[in-house]
């Protein structure tokens, strides 16, 4: 008798071999045929009101039972190292393989039983191995059909074994690798497409989105620059040659004059250039005074040039002479093209009085230079004695204050120094500088014996001088020196009045009586060139 109480796959199991085992039902209908055979052997019991006793069925056969993540762990490591010791033997059994071939060529083609036998067993042990490795617990025909075939070491075709990630895993160490050098590569691919189309469509379009100003000059900055295309230098050098010959004329040169005249003008010029043939003059000096008309009639190929002309007599005059240049680029086709004029020399002015009242002079340290450096400097820069010069002047002294006037001027007399304070000292109030702090001074000197043709005639020459000293911890030492000081009372010395009249001297200074010889300054204030020169209002030019 079957006993229906075992579970549907062992149905048909214990029947004698002579007759034929039942056709194997599903499971279903196996757990179906249990229960309705449970139910009529069932002893009857008294089951209260409202319940039903329900039979405890087998679990199903096509359901394994639910694996923790514990197992599944455990499983996987498994595998993997089953994984591992497949490739180990793999590996192993080639390379005994590839020493067999290997003995079998140095021993003449004949392969030893040993070493194949050899071969053989590491194989078999490799492959055993890596079975066991494998996980066994808990495996049934399921398992049994999930497990992996050992791979064939080097199989190819349909039936090379490959591994193929679960849904949402990640792919072998290898194609990940290889898959993403692949979008590494399309990427970048890309991405230097893409440049070099922008780069390429820039080039051809040669576009900018900012507008630029052309570099040519218009007509405005042209006058304000004074820019042309007209050989000015070229053309006042040939102006000047012309007005000489033209203002220089005797009697007894005539011809000769009239012949070189001819080579400067055009046809119908005055050949005599307006001079009758009497009385002579003797041009001493042709200067252009930079001066330039346009000269509409030929427009930019023709200019008005102001000659100044002096005499031997010593009068002076200005000549305007009218040129035209045929070749611009080369300044070549030079001619006079009409008659000379006299014009006036140009206008003098007055000049401005200067503002004095912001300066203070330094009456005890321009004493101390006077006295301890002024007066051996230059006596040294006399002679351009540079090895006294050291003595007096700092390391980065400029070459003007190094160099000296080699002889041209002896026995130099310190006359006047005005060493000025620093800006902002008060009248009456003691100055204070500091280490390397740098201070102007005018310095004026009267040197003797020098500049004169005649070398016994006694001579004095009084020049002033800008002086830049310099305080270190050793003194003071002289940086720089020019040449020239300013007169802070300006008006003109061809009028009687030689000061402007609105320019009154600064409290507690006495003012000058000559613009040659000023004064010494009485209290804090000076009357020489301030640090920053203003002008002040002037009276104009009677």
């Amino acid at each position: 008798m079957t006993d229906h109480s075992s579970s549907a796959d062992g149905a048909g199991e214990g029947w004698p071999s002579q007759q034929p085992a039942p056709p194997q039902l599903s499971a279903e209908a196996a757990r179906s045929q249990v229960a309705a055979a449970w139910v009529r052997v069932a002893p009857q019991s008294n089951v209260p009101p409202g319940q039903v006793a329900v039979p405890s069925l087998p679990p199903r056969a096509d359901r394994p039972a639910a694996e923790s993540k514990k197992d599944k762990r455990e499983q996987a490591k498994a595998e993997r190292k089953a994984e591992y010791e497949r490739k180990r033997a793999a590996r192993k059994a080639e390379y005994e393989s590839k020493q067999a071939a290997r003995a079998s060529r140095k021993g003449g083609g004949k392969v030893s039983a040993s070493a194949t036998s050899a071969a053989a067993t590491a194989s078999a042990a490799a492959t055993a191995s890596a079975e066991a490795a494998a996980p066994t617990a808990g495996a049934g025909p399921s398992a049994a059909q999930d497990a992996p075939a050992p791979a064939r070491s080097g199989a190819k075709g349909p039936d090379a074994r490959f591994d193929v990630p679960r849904p949402g895993g990640r792919l072998p160490s290898n194609g990940r690798s290889t898959h993403v050098a692949l979008r590494a590569t399309l990427l970048i691919t890309t991405c230097v497409f893409a440049l070099g189309s922008c780069g390429v469509t820039g080039l051809v379009i040669g576009r900018s989105s900012v507008s630029v100003k052309p570099a040519a000059l218009d007509g405005k900055d042209l006058d304000r620059y004074r820019l042309t295309d007209f050989p000015v230098q070229s053309a006042a050098v040939f102006a000047e040659e012309y007005a000489s010959l033209c203002m220089t004329y005797a009697p007894e040169n005539t011809d000769k004059r009239r012949e070189s005249l001819s080579r400067y003008i055009s046809a119908g010029v005055d050949r005599d250039c307006g001079w009758n043939g009497k009385g002579k003059q003797q041009v001493k000096q042709a200067n252009w005074d930079g001066t330039v008309e346009e000269l509409p009639e030929y427009g930019k190929n023709g200019r008005y040039l102001n000659i100044q002309v002096t005499y031997t007599g010593g009068r002076t005059t200005t000549l305007s002479v009218p040129v035209y240049v045929k070749d611009l680029a080369g300044a070549s086709g030079l001619r006079v093209v009409g008659n000379v004029g006299e014009m006036p020399l140009p206008i003098r002015d007055t000049a401005p009085a200067l503002e004095k009242s912001e300066e203070v002079v330094d009456q005890e340290l321009s004493a101390q230079l006077r006295e301890q450096v002024l007066a051996g400097y230059f006596k040294a820069w006399a002679a351009s004695d540079t090895t006294a010069l050291t003595r007096f002047t700092t390391p980065d002294a400029t070459p003007a204050a190094v160099s000296g006037l080699a002889g041209a001027l002896t026995a130099p007399v310190v006359q006047e120094v005005q060493a000025l304070a620093p800006e902002g000292t008060e009248v009456g109030k003691k100055p204070t500088y500091t280490q390397g702090q740098a201070v102007p001074a005018r310095v004026t000197v009267v040197w003797g014996g020098g500049g004169a043709d005649d070398a016994k005639a006694e001579v004095a020459l009084k020049r002033s001088y800008r002086v830049t000293v310099v305080n270190t911890a050793q003194g003071w030492f002289i940086k720089d020196i020019h040449g020239g000081v300013m007169d802070p009372t300006g008006g003109r010395a061809d009028t009687p009045s030689t000061a402007s009249p609105t320019a009154a001297p600064a409290s507690g200074a006495s003012a000058p009586p000559a613009p040659a010889a000023p004064a010494a300054p009485s209290g804090g204030a000076s009357p020489g060139l301030p640090a920053s020169p203003k002008p002040a209002a002037s009276a104009p030019a009677p």
